[in-house]
């Protein structure tokens, strides 16, 4: 009944008559709002509603509990365990359209806020949030898949004689432009690109070797280069440049994701040291 109700709403809907099978679907659909039952077999649906909050892929999926169990204590319960919503059985069809509805605006309002909230206003590429928390991912992930990872650190050479000279204005368009050649080089899905800062940037690479290292940084350098931004004030070209120190590893257990930042880091300020415009890597 509710899937004929909510599907005549207009919405997608998929169901399932078990906890365990729900948590399947979950996985292979990832649901904007979940309605769910109490009373099921097996698994019923406080324990289903506590498996999902644990995950932290699905915990901000809206659950709205709908149950026979009119009873305050129930009630509280289910909001306890993350419910936004209880609703008692038997249901008016027009409460669960409104609240379905509702739910679904109130999470659509929040996916905005939290895509803001990754993104660089400047740039319009992502920020270092979103960087610390996708290379916590990719770390997790390529643990279990014994895959490699590579964290590329960028600083834009000379900067600040860059802004001293053209203005902060300029060097505003000069950090977008260098933005959106770098995420232009973004060829993979899993490639990912971020604004780290002032004018540092950060890539991060899964599944490449190391010569596909040596390759992309290059790529990322000479994209910087290529743009011909005047910069009569740096040292080591007329127009702007970037360096490059990148970190190369296959993670484990026993290493940890900001050990490869901080070797990614040391090779960056060898790059500089080395005299810039250049790249600078670590294998380890």
């Amino acid at each position: 009944m509710l899937s004929r109700i909510l599907a005549a709403e207009g919405h997608q809907v998929s169901a399932a008559t078990t906890g365990s099978a729900a948590l399947r679907l979950v996985e292979s659909c990832e649901p904007d709002l979940i309605l769910l039952d109490v009373m099921m077999p097996g698994m019923d649906g406080y324990q289903v509603c506590a498996t999902l909050k644990a995950n932290p892929q699905f915990q901000n999926i809206p659950v709205i509990f709908i149950t026979g169990l009119n009873d305050a204590d129930e009630e509280a319960r289910g909001l306890e365990l993350g419910a936004v919503d209880y609703i008692v059985k038997p249901f008016n069809e027009m409460i669960v359209r409104l609240r379905v509805r509702t739910h679904l605006e109130l999470k659509r309002q929040r996916d905005i806020l939290s895509r803001l909230s990754h993104f660089d206003g400047l740039t319009s590429i992502p920020n270092r949030r979103a960087f610390d928390e996708r290379l916590v991912q990719e770390w997790k992930r390529a643990c279990r898949a014994h895959d490699n990872l590579v964290v590329a650190m960028i600083d834009i050479d000379y900067f600040k004689q860059y802004n001293d000279t053209y203005g902060h204005l300029a060097g505003d368009d000069c950090l977008r432009r260098v933005a959106g050649a770098l995420a232009k080089q973004m060829q993979r899905g899993s490639d990912f690109v971020a604004r780290y800062g002032g004018e540092e940037f950060v890539c991060l690479f899964s599944g490449i070797n190391q010569a596909g290292l040596v390759t992309m940084t290059e790529q990322l350098r000479v994209s910087i280069a290529v743009q011909q931004i005047p910069h009569s004030t740096s040292s080591v070209a007329r127009y702007v440049t970037i360096s490059i120190g990148a970190a190369f590893c296959q993670p484990s257990l026993d290493t940890s994701a900001f050990d490869l930042m901080a070797h990614a880091d040391a090779q960056l300020f060898t790059a500089k040291h080395l005299g810039r415009n250049r790249v600078s890597l670590a294998l380890l």
